[in-house]
């Protein structure tokens, strides 16, 4: 299963690496040398990274079939994706591959069924779960321990601890203001 695990950007120098944006928890594990990326573009190139390294906060990449500056500057934007065995999971117990949420039916913590994750979305500060209500519209709630605290991927659920307005958008307190 190919999943995206990053994002090319500029190039950096004359020798053809390139700054990746990361996507993916594992960046020294899906950029190590030796590694095998796909980008993710109208005709796809397979891309073998020849050598890796952290500069100023930034992963920079060198692939094998990338020479020069011009060459890497063809990449620019493209997506790239790794080979992900549909089996495997992060080693860490409490994190999830997106593919694994996705899907799950969400109950809140009384038990009830109230939709399904339709995706992750993944924002500097924090991920959110995405969810389809049974009544078809779709909210979002942080990925935090203490509005989901169970995820059971084997069951396919995840227990949403509810708050006013959080999933029923109808149902928030509002608190009047003093007009001035």
């Amino acid at each position: 299963m190919l999943v995206t695990v990053g994002r090319i950007g500029r190039a950096h120098g004359i020798k053809g690496e390139v700054g990746i944006d990361v996507r993916t928890d594992e960046p020294d594990r899906r950029f190590a040398d030796g590694a095998v990326v796909v980008t993710d573009a109208k005709v796809s190139r397979t891309l073998t990274v020849a050598a890796s390294r952290w500069h100023s906060g930034r992963l920079l990449v060198k692939f094998a079939e990338v020479p020069d500056r011009t060459a890497a500057e063809q990449l620019r934007n493209l997506f790239v994706q790794a080979e992900i065995d549909e089996d495997e999971r992060p080693e860490d117990p409490e994190e999830y591959y997106d593919r694994e949420l996705v899907g799950l039916t969400v109950r809140t913590t009384d038990g009830a069924e109230v939709g399904e994750v339709n995706d992750i979305v993944h924002l500097p500060s924090q991920d959110l779960l995405e969810i389809r209500r049974t009544a078809g519209n779709l909210v979002l709630v942080p990925l935090v321990e203490e509005l989901v605290p169970e995820i059971n991927v084997d069951k396919r659920y995840v227990v949403v601890a509810d708050r006013p307005g959080l999933l029923d958008p109808d149902g928030a307190e509002v608190v009047p203001t003093d007009e001035a």
